[in-house]
């Protein structure tokens, strides 16, 4: 690991010239860019023929992201799948770009942080909307003496987010550093007799750390961007739940009956 994730690790001081910080900036400039891509390749489709092809499979993905976030946070959040694909895009990118050897920037603790921080702000701004001056109330409740634990609890949902994520990409990104590293040695000590230093420490890595790459980089980087997609998801929808429809409630009751 380099002097420079271990140190963007430990200080939260906002450093422009770190390695993490500006793949994150880039990563949200690929993500920008696509999303422009896509909105003027579907302006220009006619609507009376099939999609095919890039806009099939686009189309595909959203409506799928649709529906899973209808199954998960009720209909009238259906509009949120924008945000929650954008959110998917940014995460599984910051794992993929370690792949080709870029600083990861989920690496960085201040990455992880700020994406928690909007699901944090949606989820609070979620309850003001709903429950107006009531929101207040669950500070204090069952009883004013636990406000402190009440106001500490409230942090929990942005420490579980952030420190999961960044714990995850760290801890494959420090696996991954350490395997390259004695293939290295082991490497130099097979070939270094026949082919200059420096050159020599190249030859095993590349035959067995793809498989460990696909691992840490691509599945274990879908699993991390499903669970906080997901949690994002429960989170902000059960501060303003959908309201059953009295009429299937009658229904329901009345079948039970």
């Amino acid at each position: 690991m380099s002097e420079e994730t271990i140190r963007n690790i430990t200080h939260f001081g906002w450093d422009m010239f770190s390695g993490e910080v500006i793949m994150s900036l880039i990563v949200m400039g690929i993500i920008i860019i696509f999303s422009f891509a896509v909105y003027f390749k579907f302006r220009k489709l006619d609507p009376t023929k099939p999609d095919k092809g890039f806009a099939m499979v686009v189309e595909s993905v959203v409506d799928k992201l649709e529906s899973f976030t209808v199954e998960m946070m009720g209909n009238k959040w259906r509009h949120f799948s924008g945000y929650a694909l954008g959110l998917a895009m940014y995460i599984i990118l910051s794992f993929l770009v370690s792949i080709i050897g870029f600083p990861g920037p989920l690496t960085y603790l201040g990455n992880t942080l700020s994406i928690a921080l909007c699901t944090f702000f949606l989820i609070h701004i979620t309850a003001m909307k709903k429950n107006k001056l009531g929101y207040f109330k669950r500070y204090i409740d069952p009883i004013p003496i636990l406000l402190p634990v009440n106001l500490l609890s409230m942090w929990a949902p942005l420490l579980s987010l952030s420190l999961r994520l960044f714990g995850n990409a760290l801890a494959g990104y420090t696996l991954m550093s350490i395997v390259y590293y004695f293939l290295g040695v082991a490497s130099d000590a097979i070939f270094g007799g026949f082919i200059s230093t420096g050159a020599s420490n190249i030859f095993i890595a590349p035959f067995i750390t793809p498989v460990l790459h696909l691992y840490f980089d691509i599945f274990s980087g879908l699993i991390q961007t499903f669970i906080f997609v997901m949690l994002t998801m429960i989170f902000i929808s059960q501060e303003d739940p959908e309201e059953e429809d009295s009429s299937e409630v009658l229904k329901i009751q009345k079948g039970k009956a």
